[in-house]
């Protein structure tokens, strides 16, 4: 098998992995449904991947990837004024999940039903994550400085722009019955509906960090 041919095999196992991992979970997925899916044979997945841990930990890595990057590009561009990274970085978040809508409820459950996934999770998100912080901090609290924004801890602001983009999301994949009925309406067209929270979750933070400099 030439080396074109062992990375197209690893790309199809890595696809159908993905797909199993994501519907069922760590402790759900099969390695047979799994090879079946990225049509090898089982001892084959095996040497390509030794074990079910080690693929696992390729897609959660990749998706953690997946999500620092999206944030990173749209928050760390340092030539934009702060409050158009937020902006971005609000918007390219929330787009992010309506592209991957079993991204929220993978890993709230995996780190629910293996804490040991918490630290691979907790790794590879700090290293981006600290970086992003305190460049973000430091600017705005120049923006702060200016009078363009009201004095903010971003990390907190961080935790308010998560809660109020995986809520949509997480609504509809455990209690959708119970909120459509409770919503009147307002959440029989999907698209629609998040379009209009995507919207709303920007105006909310814009309206928090604008505070007292309009």
């Amino acid at each position: 098998m030439s080396e074109t041919e062992k990375q197209k095999t690893e790309l199809l196992i890595l696809e159908a992995a993905e797909q199993e991992f994501l519907a069922k979970g760590f402790d759900g997925a099969r390695t047979t449904t799994i090879a079946q899916k990225g049509g090898v044979t089982h001892a084959m997945l095996h040497y390509y991947f030794r074990t079910k841990e080690q693929l696992f930990e390729r897609i959660l890595g990749k998706n953690i990837t997946l999500l620092s990057e999206t944030i990173l590009a749209a928050m760390g561009e340092p030539t934009k004024p702060f409050v158009e990274r937020i902006q971005c970085g609000i918007a390219s978040h929330f787009d992010l999940i309506a592209t991957h809508p079993q991204l929220p409820r993978f890993f709230l459950s995996e780190l629910i039903s293996r804490p040991d996934h918490y630290h691979a999770f907790y790794q590879q998100l700090a290293t981006v994550g600290n970086r992003l912080f305190a460049d973000l901090q430091r600017d705005a609290d120049e923006a702060a400085e200016r009078g363009e924004i009201e004095p903010i801890d971003v990390r907190m602001l961080f935790i308010s722009i998560i809660s109020l983009n995986l809520f949509p999301f997480l609504a509809y994949t455990f209690i959708e019955p119970i909120s459509k009925e409770m919503m009147n309406g307002l959440m029989e067209d999907k698209d629609q509906y998040l379009a209009a929270r995507k919207d709303e979750t920007i105006e909310m933070i814009m309206r928090r960090i604008r505070r007292y400099a309009e």
